[in-house]
């Protein structure tokens, strides 16, 4: 139904609880590297992986990689500096989630080379860096999912 799609992720217990996420969203988890961890990290088993939730975990050598692979038709990069509040857009199945690294976000360069209109943020109060990666990503993903009528839950 919908794609995340983790930048340079560097925290393993992030990881896991998004693949977690995605496994019961029925999502795909596509991951750029590098990333700051091995994959059988044992932080990233902690957050109670089973081995059906690693199903649709993909990963990238690059951004240009995953973009000729996945050849997304609506991508969305999710930013503290997008003008867009996530709320505000009509999300689609099939839609694709760009969430940055956890320290640093999105390199300034790649929002800079998307619509304006799809770079999405979460509304905060002021003087507040940003919410927790895996956080954020669920709330983004399940308002998506929400608008799609929950498609596949029971």
């Amino acid at each position: 139904m919908f794609k995340i799609v983790l930048f340079e992720p560097e925290i393993p217990p992030n990881t896991g609880n998004i693949i977690r996420l995605a496994s019961n969203m029925g999502a795909e988890l596509h991951l750029i590297k590098p990333l700051g961890f091995d994959l059988d990290d044992k932080k990233l088993r902690r957050a109670g992986l089973d081995y059906n939730e690693w199903v649709d975990v993909v990963q990238h050598d690059s951004y240009d990689g995953f973009l000729k692979n996945v050849k997304p038709e609506r991508l969305f990069a999710c930013s503290t500096h997008g003008t867009q509040l996530y709320s505000a857009v009509e999300f689609k199945a099939g839609d694709v989630f760009l969430m940055g690294p956890e320290t640093r976000g999105l390199p300034k360069p790649l929002l800079a080379s998307m619509p304006v209109e799809n770079v999405i943020r979460l509304p905060m109060l002021p003087n507040n860096r940003s919410l927790n990666l895996s956080n954020a990503t669920a709330i983004i993903l399940y308002e998506a999912w929400r608008q799609n009528g929950f498609t596949g839950a029971t």
